[in-house]
């Protein structure tokens, strides 16, 4: 990090354990071609998990910066939207947020078709087309106390949560790679208990039974390429829910290439929701564990709700086509 007073036009978190630590091995290649390409920035390292939350709310509100790229995966970006809505200096949508992919899920990054290679990737970035997503904000239970997250791809409960935690602990151990969370999907199932749940959309009620899996976003995609919300627009101002009743290990197992497609949902056994503000409760014996951005968090109760267009997000022109809501493009000059 600069010791320079005044902060240069771009902030820089660099998540070094992204990846199998890519974020680390690669960051002096990155630099390089950020250098190359005119970028004028400061950079810093998290040492820490959830430290992204903290190094962007406090260089936020200290030192000005307004432009922010985070290097990592989806859990980093996730960290970084917290600290850019915990912070009361600027808006939310004064802020411009992009992106360098170097974990293993990148899930918010396949929404956009944001590409993996670092050159194509600086390059997007250096045009500065943004464009004006939702958050969805969860409130849930931690250690008996109320907690609140942002997030902006995907929330996953139940089974999924219970797989991202599996996960989340073998990454710490140093284990990683593409086919790392369909392991603990498939060697998970001998663990789980479906939990019973009762779930209010808009103040209705709209399910009320046990459930194997649930999940609740403003993207399309989870676990590595998942398509769980294939319905899910980024823009619409509503939360997407994709539930999985209670079902069967053989129909989990056989039916795991209709997760990657989205073609699941028309299973018998799959419901789809959608709403502004979204309530889950549990039988007080059976919490039911809470994930966002692939974050493992707390359990239930949980209450989410929608902030429409809360966060300026830096993507690729072509990738808009596919979103109804063109009014919130915006290009920086």
């Amino acid at each position: 990090m600069t010791k320079n007073n005044n902060p240069a036009e771009w902030l820089i978190i660099v998540n070094p354990n992204a990846g199998l630590r890519a974020g680390e091995k690669d960051w002096p290649i990155i630099n390089q071609l950020l250098i190359d390409k005119g970028f004028h920035f400061d950079a810093i390292f998290t040492e820490r998990p959830f430290q992204g939350i903290e190094l962007s709310r406090d260089l936020i509100t200290e030192k000005g910066y307004q432009k922010i790229i985070a290097v990592g995966g989806d859990g980093t970006l996730n960290e970084v939207v917290n600290g850019i809505f915990q912070q009361q200096r600027f808006a939310s949508t004064d802020i411009t947020l992009g992106m360098i992919t170097v974990g293993t899920g990148n899930d918010w990054a396949r929404m956009y078709d944001f590409p993996k290679k670092y050159k194509k990737a600086i390059k997007i970035l250096h045009n500065e087309l943004t464009f004006l997503q939702d958050v969805g904000k969860v409130k849930y239970r931690y250690d008996a106390a109320d907690k609140s997250r942002y997030f902006v791809n995907m929330a996953g409960m139940g089974y999924d949560a219970l797989v991202a935690k599996k996960t989340n602990l073998m990454k710490a151990k140093g284990r990683g790679g593409a086919f790392l969370y369909l392991f603990n999907l498939l060697t998970g199932l001998f663990q789980y208990e479906h939990t019973q749940l009762n779930i209010q959309i808009d103040g209705k009620e709209a399910f009320d039974g046990k459930v194997f899996s649930l999940s609740i976003g403003v993207c399309k995609y989870n676990g590595g390429g998942m398509m769980q919300l294939p319905n899910a627009v980024p823009d619409d101002g509503i939360l997407d829910m994709t539930i999985i009743k209670k079902t069967s290990k053989f129909r989990v197992i056989t039916n795991i290439k209709k997760l990657y497609d989205g073609s699941f949902v028309q299973m018998p056994e799959v419901e789809t929701f959608s709403g502004q503000h979204i309530s889950i409760t549990s039988t007080p014996r059976h919490s039911i564990f809470l994930e966002t951005d692939g974050e493992s968090l707390g359990t239930s109760p949980l209450d989410f709700d929608i902030v429409p267009k809360a966060i300026k997000l830096i993507v690729r022109k072509k990738a808009l086509k596919k979103f109804s809501g063109k009014d919130g493009i915006e290009t920086q000059q």
